[in-house]
């Protein structure tokens, strides 16, 4: 089972392991993937070194290196209704928000092929006219990239294309619950010209085909997304080799509602900010924070809205969102919420897994509403990485800041007000990366994408790429708020 791609070449898992990909929405099965272990990854990261040692990828004029993210744009244009199915059928996530996904990722492959070659140094002045000094950008090396299973090919891509811009090589190890747009892309890289062993594919769990990336003294840079725990363990790993680092480990993040904010508006946007994709989506508005004299009147119309969100597979077309990704994880939503009720907060709507027998064969979860959390509690302090909003209430702008930053985390937020001038002030002191004025979710590949505090370093996007050494906000405001029905609302 040629699987793995190291070298140019398709070749077999030498561990002679397979793994079953199943839809998460109904069980099928999907296909049979090899699952690699230590010495397949050792082989994909010595093919990456070879290649950057004595290959013609690193010294390719940049411009070139541009040209071909382009041809690999428009090559996923051409076959984006391959990928966003293959997408689908690994997360079982609605076949719209796949689509969804496979523009945005030709559109982060296009933004770095235009940037590769933009910044080519600069000179400094000596002071000394017999003296010459210029600064040049060159390459880190092998990089080592880990994906996580939630946005399988647009967080690859999210790595892939600026270490490709820069003239790096790469090993990469997708979820493997999600393996099989990585497959895919690997093979439309060799078919836009990319040289042998620039780009490297192995498939396996963490443990096995994962941790050599950080190990490993031939690799150069390791880039992690995911869980908390496993980001230390990579951290304190890569520190033996002192290897740079780029870590995005989540948040929980708040999405601060004023009682001057536009009402629909502020209610759609909360629905959207939980409950897209189940609620999987790192920078997620889990924890709503609203102004108390608006908590009634606004969480019995999210109650309301979130009781009529339909669930179904990648394929229903009336679906409004789908399942989790497996049964564990499954398991670990229904342990976060039974932890919260035992903690002392109110399960408005959801909290079990629903009876529609047309979704017994997946790992589905009703969207959930725990109102009345308390501060330092379990459901305001941990992720649930699920279907689940809690509801927190604040008094004024001050008490609304301090409530928003007392987080681990610092991934994302959002604020919705009409006063702009509070908009600013609260942006500006929210301790998170991304900060949306009157929305939520919306990411530009030119913006920066990173966090705070536990959340990570490194930057994901943006022209300063992976080199970052101060901390960045992404601050976006949407100056004409309107619903945008994601979920509709309406009784079916």
């Amino acid at each position: 089972m040629a699987d793995f791609f190291i070298g140019g070449e398709w070749v077999a898992s030498r561990s002679g392991r397979t793994r079953e990909i199943r839809c998460p929405a109904d069980g099928s099965l999907v296909a049979e993937v090899a699952e690699g272990n230590r010495e397949d990854t050792e082989a994909a990261i010595a093919a990456a070194r070879a290649a950057f040692d004595n290959g013609p990828w690193p010294s390719t004029p940049a411009a070139r290196r541009g040209d071909l993210l382009l041809r690999a744009a428009d090559l996923l244009d051409r076959d984006k209704d391959a990928f966003a199915r293959a997408e689908s059928l690994d997360t079982g996530k609605r076949l719209v928000e796949s689509e969804y996904d496979m523009a945005d990722i030709a559109a982060c492959l296009r933004y770095f092929g235009k940037l590769a070659g933009n910044d080519a140094g600069r000179v400094v002045d000596t002071g000394n006219p017999d003296a010459f000094s210029r600064i040049v950008y060159e390459p880190v090396g092998v990089c080592g990239l880990i994906t996580p299973w939630n946005y399988p090919l647009l967080q690859t891509v999210w790595k892939i294309a600026p270490a490709l811009a820069a003239g790096n090589t790469f090993v990469l190890k997708p979820s493997e619950l999600t393996p099989h747009t990585s497959i895919l892309f690997m093979r439309l890289l060799a078919e836009a010209g990319l040289p042998d062993g620039v780009a490297n594919l192995v498939l396996g769990a963490g443990p096995d085909a994962g941790a050599p990336l950080s190990e490993h003294p031939d690799v150069d840079l390791v880039s992690f997304t995911g869980g908390l725990v496993t980001g230390r363990i990579i951290a304190a790993t890569a520190a033996a080799t002192v290897k740079k680092v780029a870590l995005e480990l989540g948040g929980k993040n708040p999405n601060i509602v004023f009682s001057d904010a536009d009402f629909d508006t502020a209610v759609d946007y909360a629905l959207t900010a939980a409950f897209l994709h189940s609620g999987q989506v790192c920078s997620a508005g889990a924890r709503l924070i609203v102004q108390e004299d608006w908590h009634d009147r606004f969480v019995d119309e999210l109650v309301r809205r979130a009781e009529l969100i339909r669930l179904g597979g990648p394929f229903d077309t009336d679906a409004e969102t789908g399942p989790l990704i497996s049964a564990a994880h499954l398991e670990k939503v229904e342990r976060y919420v039974a932890a919260a009720l035992a903690e002392g907060a109110v399960l408005r709507t959801g909290g079990k897994r629903p009876d529609d027998k047309r979704l017994a064969g997946g790992h589905y979860y009703l969207p959930t509403v725990l109102d009345d959390v308390k501060q330092g509690t379990s459901p305001v302090r941990d992720e649930a990485f699920g279907p689940v909003l809690t509801v927190e209430t604040f008094t004024d702008e001050d008490d609304a800041i301090r409530i928003g930053n007392d987080t681990h985390y610092g991934l994302a937020g959002g604020v919705f007000t009409n006063d702009a001038s509070r908009a600013q002030r609260v942006a500006n002191k929210l301790r998170h990366g991304t900060v949306w004025i009157n929305d939520y979710h919306p990411y530009l590949p030119q913006a920066e994408w990173g966090g705070f505090k536990q959340s990570g370093f490194g930057r994901e996007l943006g022209p300063s790429g992976l080199a970052e050494y101060q901390e960045a906000k992404h601050i976006y405001q949407n100056l004409r708020p309107a619903p945008q029905r994601w979920f509709s609302g309406e009784a079916r």
